[in-house]
């Protein structure tokens, strides 16, 4: 079977295997037992996660990881069914990040001759907040995983690098007024219009560009839900809104909190936080993400989305975004990836981790 099929075929699979969040048990299964059948590897097998590394280390040689969530997020109602339409995987998780999987599963079944430690680890529930995190607390217990000089995760970056990522802040904001009857509303204090006030600075905040590294990244705050009221002929007595924030590597969970309080303006306003993922650390001058990008002339640039690169860096494990899917159909309803893009990201890898002579170097 041409590398091409197989890539195209192990997609399909995965892709055929439900895995919303909180339900990847199948997937795991499936996973592990096609991980089992390689020899070379000694696992770790914890709840939502599966983790391989060599059985040996090799003095001298570092240790990379490749790593990839194995859930989706729900399938949407026009969602195509999981299928293959020539070059193209169509189906829920193909660009996100099935077709990253099935690169790592290929690369472990079937590793070029490298003088890297090479290890996989495929976990769950990332799709979630990071509260729920299966890969962040297996990382904070497992030295051997910590140990490793570089993580690659195949997160959808159309075979671009995505260095660091922006840490997702997730809150509530609960607005509170006085119940009236909507004929006679000075009797009472209407808790969307106080809601409106509140929200204002929030509505008004153009995107703010930071500067980290070289690289640019976008802080943006949005409303994404809001809800309140009872009734049509009632002034409403409370109003709640979801408020996400997006920043860059250069600002701590601690600031993005602060930030979100000193623009909501109203005292008896309350802001619930719901989760706080940290952003992404980026270190341009690493030797293996120089490495990467020689393998395949790779273009560089920031991750403008949460991704586990900065779980990796809480660990204190230097990692990267590198993945075949296209990011715009990501949680799509027409997800897909090119046979193509994986191909591209195989070869990208297996290029990166053969050794110097088997690259054409020296």
């Amino acid at each position: 079977m041409s590398t091409a099929e197989r890539l195209a075929s192990l997609t399909l699979e995965l892709v055929r295997i439900p895995s919303v969040s909180r339900e990847e048990d199948a997937i795991l299964a499936w996973t592990r037992d096609r991980m089992d059948g390689a020899q070379t590897f000694r696992s770790i097998r914890e709840d939502g996660v599966l983790a391989y590394l060599p059985i040996e280390r090799r003095a001298g040689a570092d240790l990379v990881l490749l790593a990839g969530h194995v859930d989706t997020v729900p399938l949407g109602g026009a969602a195509p069914e999981p299928s293959r339409e020539g070059g193209t995987v169509l189906g829920r998780g193909a660009a996100d990040m099935k077709g990253g999987l099935a690169v790592m599963l290929a690369l472990a079944e079937e590793p070029p001759p490298s003088d890297l430690d090479v290890g996989f680890v495929f976990f769950g529930r990332e799709e979630l907040p990071i509260t729920e995190s299966a890969l962040g607390p297996l990382l904070a217990r497992t030295g051997d995983l910590r140990s490793a000089a570089f993580g690659i995760v195949l997160e959808p970056t159309a075979n671009r690098i995505e260095l660091g990522c922006t840490g997702n802040l997730n809150a509530t904001v609960t607005v509170h007024g006085r119940a009236a009857h909507a004929a006679r509303p000075w009797t009472g204090d209407n808790a969307i219009h106080r809601a409106i006030l509140a929200l204002a600075d929030v509505a008004d905040l153009p995107v703010r560009d930071v500067d980290v590294g070289g690289l640019t990244f976008r802080e943006v705050v949005s409303v994404t839900t809001i809800a309140g009221g009872t009734a049509g002929n009632v002034v409403p007595d409370r109003v709640s809104a979801h408020v996400n924030i997006r920043y860059a590597p250069s600002t701590t969970p601690e600031e993005a909190e602060a930030w979100l309080r000193s623009l909501i303006s109203p005292e008896d306003a309350t802001i619930d936080i719901l989760g706080n993922a940290p952003a992404g650390p980026i270190d341009v001058r690493s030797r293996l993400l120089g490495r990467l990008r020689a393998a395949g002339d790779l273009e560089v640039g920031p991750k403008q989305a949460w991704t586990p690169v900065a779980e990796f860096g809480v660990a204190g494990i230097d990692a990267v975004n590198f993945g075949p899917g296209d990011p715009r159909y990501a949680h799509s309803d027409d997800e897909r990836i090119d046979v193509d893009a994986l191909i591209r990201a195989h070869e990208v890898l297996s290029a990166f981790l053969s050794e110097p002579d088997e690259r054409g170097g020296g």
